[in-house]
């Protein structure tokens, strides 16, 4: 049966037991502040439809910033659950849970996510509070790895769907059954954010409760997470926008809805079904070659395949990072659908703006999936197209890729590391890495004079130096001495160092984000979002940073040990690096307010930070051409490289 009302009708017994704790949806999400994308449909379930709903979070959010004060870490997580708490409250939420799992700062890498998380241990408890709850319709994240999309969200939405399935299989954490006194569950239905297929239900956010509107209420509520900076959500008027949630799961026939209890109530064990095949279609035979993309994409992809959600898998470019200037290897999927071995041309477009070496390859390709080595040689950075075509039976067949080129540098081997004064004449002769408003990660850019910089590099066999010359017109100072955390908020640049180059996660890296002026402190900095987080005189102690205030802007030079950066001088290959430069120009700025405005990086793409295969690469020269002495301090480019 149903729960019909969140309160107890009056003269009726109060629920107890296992009739207390039945609920008729439990959203799924990562972190506090996380429900903003379904919270007016939540609230409607609750408050208008008499719904009771039960959050479940996997984290408390104490990897995110502080706009309000100076709680970090395991203190700002219990802030924020002070402010989810509330908010929930306004919108009607009974129930709210948490996973225990550390929120440890942005990353795009679901892999990394579950590694750190322990991915059975807390599907584990997630199936605990299914089975407990019991749950009709369960709601989640988008599970795609989208460029930008993070990689905790996805994996709450993982967590869901398979969660799904197990609290139902009496074999899946039986001891909550035979020890705990649970029983198995099946929910009816899962749904999650997003357009991923025909089969959902829009949910329009209309409505009134006690004569307030359902958007006054949800704007209220939201703004709860000041701590985020959603202060002044009340008002938004894209949050009663209609939202679209994708049908993932269902006990019932897939099929036009108007709402996610359409069809329901479905009594007793009732088994999950999957649309009928007329609608998801059978592969056609053929042979068919495509890009293989990042290995995120292709776990992905077999995550997919392994849970019956095909009808749920939007068509994902494949996507692969390449250095520019530099021969790159790619390998080339080849499916062969038919039941023999068959003859095929694989040819890869040119663009023009890369060069492919072989142009084509022909061969025989037997019945299954072959992949085949090419090369491709960008001559520019950024996105490029790449075309790929099967040529078999005198049939073609073409799909589509990307490779993101990235840019690459030579870091010039110097005598000694200057100071921040002497950098700007002592590097002048050492060409400048470029960063200006064409290279936009986030944001808005009014001109050249509202942010750009150039950056600089050098390095004497045991550090690396960064000069940063930032201009902006307006360079806000809003951090406070206690505070050097969470440098998005703030004119900030952040400096990306990925020993391995091309890294699916920054577990291995240093990201070291520095504020130029630090109340009477001058430059200050912490590592974020790295597997050592926190002010560098903890993290890195050895690292300094200085900074002098010029006129429009601002200077940054930081020399980093390559002990504390984890390069490592005997590995051959590129090192992954990018600078991201962060601006805000609200010259008012309360301490700690979060001011980010836009961001501009010399690798920029959306998410860029939380992307390592996306930086861009460096390589380290290391002799001295005909043993040539150096120039104010920096030695010309070396014949040598690593």
């Amino acid at each position: 049966m149903l729960c019909s009302t969140l309160g107890v009708v009056s003269g009726a017994s109060p629920k107890q037991g296992a009739e207390l704790l039945k609920v008729d949806v439990m959203a799924v999400l990562a972190h506090p502040d996380d429900e903003m994308g379904m919270a007016a449909a939540l609230a409607s379930l609750s408050l208008i439809d008499g719904m009771t709903v039960a959050n479940v979070y996997c984290t408390r959010g104490e990897g995110g910033g502080n706009m309000v004060g100076t709680h970090w870490g395991p203190s700002l997580g219990i802030l924020r659950e002070a402010e989810l708490r509330d908010c929930l409250n306004r919108l009607g939420i009974r129930y709210c849970y948490f996973l225990e799992q550390r929120d440890w700062a942005y990353t795009e890498s679901v892999n990394a996510t579950l590694q750190a998380w322990g991915k059975d241990a807390t599907l584990e408890r997630l199936v605990r509070l299914v089975r407990a709850l019991r749950p009709e319709i369960m709601l989640t994240m988008n599970p795609t790895p989208n460029p930008g999309q993070h990689g905790h969200h996805q994996s709450a939405a993982i967590l869901a769907t398979e969660a799904f399935e197990a609290a139902a299989d009496s074999t899946r954490y039986a001891s909550q059954i035979t020890k705990e006194g649970l029983s198995v569950w099946q929910p009816r239905k899962l749904y999650c954010t997003g357009s991923l297929s025909e089969f959902g239900v829009q949910v329009e956010a209309t409505g009134e409760v006690a004569g307030e509107s359902l958007g006054k209420i949800v704007g209220e509520a939201l703004s709860n997470h000041r701590s985020q900076g959603f202060g002044r959500m009340t008002g938004s008027p894209w949050l009663t926008r209609p939202r679209w949630f994708t049908l993932v799961k269902s006990v019932v026939p897939f099929r036009g809805e108007k709402s996610f209890f359409d069809a329901l109530p479905v009594e007793g064990p009732t088994p999950p079904v999957l649309p009928s095949p007329a609608v998801s279609g059978e592969p056609p035979k053929r042979i068919m070659a495509r890009l293989v993309p990042r290995p995120a994409i292709t776990r992905y992809e077999r995550w997919l395949e392994a849970f019956d959600l095909e009808h749920v898998a939007v068509e994902l470019l494949p996507d692969i990072p390449v250095v520019t200037g530099e021969s790159n290897k790619i390998l080339i999927e080849v499916s062969n659908t038919l039941p023999k071995t068959q003859s095929c041309q694989v040819e890869l477009g040119n663009s023009g703006e890369f060069t492919v070496e072989p142009p084509a390859i022909a061969r025989e390709f037997p019945p299954g999936t072959t992949r085949v080595p090419f090369r491709v040689i960008p001559e520019r950075a950024g996105s490029l197209e790449l075309r790929v075509k099967a040529i078999a039976n005198g049939r073609l067949v073409e799909t589509s890729g990307r490779l993101h080129a990235v840019p690459v540098a030579r870091v010039p081997r110097v005598a000694t590391m200057p100071t921040v004064d002497q950098v700007a004449q002592d590097w002048t002769e050492i060409p400048a890495l470029e960063i200006g408003p064409s290279q936009r990660v986030q944001g808005s850019i009014i001109d050249d004079m509202d942010s750009r910089a150039l950056v600089r590099l050098g390095h004497d066999g045991q550090s690396i130096g960064v000069d940063i010359r930032v201009w902006d017109e307006t360079v806000v100072s809003n951090i406070q001495r206690g505070d050097v955390r969470g440098h998005w908020r703030s004119d900030s640049v952040e400096i990306c160092i990925d020993p391995n180059g091309g890294a699916e996660d920054t577990f291995a890296c240093f990201k070291m984000g520095v504020f130029p002026f630090v109340e009477d402190l001058g430059a200050r900095a912490a590592r974020d979002a790295d597997a050592n987080q926190g002010p560098i005189e903890e993290t890195a102690p050895t690292t300094r940073v200085t900074s002098v205030a010029l006129e429009g802007g601002y200077r940054i030079f930081a020399v980093i040990p390559f002990t504390e950066s984890g390069v490592d001088l005997s590995r051959k290959g590129p090192i992954g690096f990018n600078v991201i430069v962060y601006d805000g120009d609200k010259a008012d700025a309360a301490p700690g307010e979060n001011i980010n405005q836009s961001r501009i990086a010399w690798s920029a793409r959306s998410g860029v930070q939380g992307r390592p295969g996306d930086w861009g690469r460096i390589r380290f020269e290391w002799g001295f051409p005909g043993g040539a002495a150096c120039f104010d301090g920096a030695c010309k480019f070396a014949v040598t490289v690593d």
